[in-house]
């Protein structure tokens, strides 16, 4: 699907570090692509670079899509341009939205949000809301300075509960552990985006106290610490497109996607971190070395094996690509 024009209508602070974003089409009788809860979309930036935001706010909406930049220390470009560069009344370009972090059937969903991670969790809030769905939001925050959509949360909603939880005054994780997560419940399912730290953490305390893996479904915002152990030792192996039948060779230093780029092959590139699921193709045969974050570990162990383009290897010495 061909990229779209939208121009930038409105611009909000949320919090310290924050800004809320309102999209809407160039064309205003054109409604923009339906999207679900935890949906996010390709931000096309002036200054060349693709950055990956997830959609947040009432997904029932298509005359314009919100979303809600943290601006980040260790900012790549994408975000510094947004919080210094991008104004009103600008136009950009992005893709359709694209689903990473779909929400399951269940009777009741326990919502976890830490920091800038409550914006597709805000969006799954509104959507359980508006299908009579119970659910408990917990947001976690350094302090209320640094909650974003404050106000929306602090409205509240018919069918679900809020609380937000601010480490300075003690109401950490580390220092409480939910009621909630002490009590696990077969008929529930966890949702979950925040630093991968906190993730790490919160799904530890709820397996420790009988939450099984399966009920627990998460989103991060930035990949994994690289495994420099891996990529001392990541062998070299041969890639072959079976459309064409022609071979290629994979080097140590470089990634499947490299490669094809290099040889003028097209590779549908997003966020180059294999995290957006943009350049996810269908293996046919050879053992692949998972590095990406959007497939499950059930994904990972199916039959029908699909590899992430701008991370993951082979493990076999060759692998046929559908390509």
């Amino acid at each position: 699907m061909e990229n779209i024009h939208v121009i930038v209508d409105s611009m909000s602070r949320q919090g310290s570090n924050n800004i809320a974003i309102t999209l809407v089409p160039v064309d205003e009788h054109t409604p923009l692509p339906l999207w679900e809860a935890g949906s996010h979309i390709d931000l096309h930036l002036p200054n060349n670079l693709i950055r990956q935001y997830s959609l947040t706010g009432n997904p029932h909406q298509t005359d314009h899509y919100q979303l809600c930049i943290k601006k980040e220390d260790n900012s790549r470009g994408g975000s510094q341009y947004v919080h210094k560069q991008l104004r009103v009344g600008q136009t950009i370009q992005i893709s359709a939205p694209r689903q990473a972090f779909a929400m399951q059937e269940a009777e009741n969903y326990l919502l976890i949000a830490a920091g800038i991670g409550i914006t597709p969790i805000l969006s799954m809030a509104e959507a359980l809301d508006a299908k009579k769905q119970p659910f408990t939001l917990l947001y976690y925050v350094k302090n209320h300075t640094f909650a974003a959509m404050f106000r929306r949360l602090n409205t509240g909603f018919q069918y679900g509960s809020v609380q937000i939880l601010s480490s300075d005054d003690g109401q950490g994780l580390r220092s409480i552990t939910p009621e909630l997560l002490q009590k696990p419940q077969a008929n529930t399912q966890i949702y979950m985006c925040g630093p991968e730290g906190f993730m790490a953490h919160f799904t530890d305390v709820a397996t420790t106290h009988g939450w099984l893996n399966e009920q627990i479904f998460i989103e991060a915002f930035h990949p994994p610490a690289l495994n420099k152990a891996n990529e001392l030792d990541a062998d070299t192996f041969i890639v072959t497109l079976r459309s064409t039948g022609q071979s290629y060779t994979v080097p140590a230093e470089k990634t499947i996607a490299n490669v094809l780029q290099e040889n003028d092959i097209y590779v549908p590139l997003s966020c180059e971190m294999g995290m957006c699921g943009a350049c996810l193709t269908k293996v046919h045969c050879g053992e692949v070395d998972h590095q990406d974050t959007v497939q499950s570990d059930e994904e990972k162990c199916a039959t029908e094996q699909y590899i992430a383009l701008c991370c993951s290897r082979a493990k076999s010495a060759t692998i046929e690509i559908d390509l």
